[in-house]
């Protein structure tokens, strides 16, 4: 099925530099377990009480303040919060719905280097305990989904808001990839304007709108669909009480 491809995209830079990657982590918004600081990492204090991680690849829309009250939300739970700044790239492509998927890829490309860059790099974060898990949402949900932990450093877990870890108009294939000793909780509304049928874009007529059918055979997989909610569904009640019991449990 094709689809009209009736979105546009702006900028021009879709490679990062080494600069570039070390200025996503740098900027970086941190918020301390228990309340200790929020703001960019750079800016953190040296000394924090150590605390798991929960390494976040934000959405299309960058760093907002749905974002900032859900890192509160974590920090209250006594785990630390952090999400790179894919924004810092001077000039970076950004698109409007839909484009092609090999346009997306481009952004995903670039988003992939900055979670990989940042888990690397945890030691740096005041605080860490060494423990982390991985979580991303809408475009930052592919990068979360598509995440490999690097050698020495495995994951606790694995959130995913608003992806649905399905083949859709957002990517060439969706290359999902979760280890089985790895938790993971999906995340999404039943009625998502971009990655369920709702959306007449979509371009999947097979597509469940969550990550049912590829995480099927997951041993330790959860899935949350949730009526009526919005695509940014981070303050909702359930999505609050999915990620408490979650994250209490890895």
């Amino acid at each position: 099925m094709a689809i009209a491809l009736t979105g546009k995209m702006s900028g021009t830079a879709d490679k990062h530099t080494a600069q570039s990657l070390q200025a996503s982590f740098e900027n970086a918004w941190f918020a301390a377990a228990d309340g200790a600081f929020e703001g960019k990492l750079s800016d953190a204090p040296a000394v924090l009480p150590s605390a798991p991680i929960l390494l976040f690849a934000h959405g299309s829309s960058g760093i907002g303040a749905p974002l900032k009250a859900f890192a509160r939300f974590v920090a209250g739970l006594g785990w630390s919060f952090l999400a790179p700044d894919s924004f810092v790239l001077p000039d970076r492509i950004t698109y409007s719905s839909p484009v092609s998927r090999e346009n997306y890829e481009r952004v995903h490309a670039m988003r992939s280097q900055e979670l990989d860059y940042a888990a690397r790099h945890l030691d740096k974060v005041p605080g860490f305990s060494g423990r982390y898990a991985v979580a991303g949402t809408s475009e930052g949900g592919v990068a979360a989904s598509r995440f490999t932990a690097p050698e020495g450093r495995p994951e606790s877990g694995r959130i995913l808001f608003s992806w649905p870890c399905e083949d859709n108009y957002h990517v060439v294939s969706h290359q999902t990839h979760v280890p089985d000793d790895v938790p993971v909780l999906n995340i999404m509304s039943a009625e998502d304007k971009y990655f369920s049928r709702a959306n007449p874009w979509l371009d999947n007529p097979d597509a469940l709108g969550h990550a049912g059918r590829t995480l099927a055979h997951h041993p330790a997989a959860s899935i949350l669909l949730i009526p009526g909610a919005p695509h940014t569904l981070f303050a909702l009640p359930q999505t609050e009480s999915a990620v408490r019991a979650f994250l209490a449990r890895i």
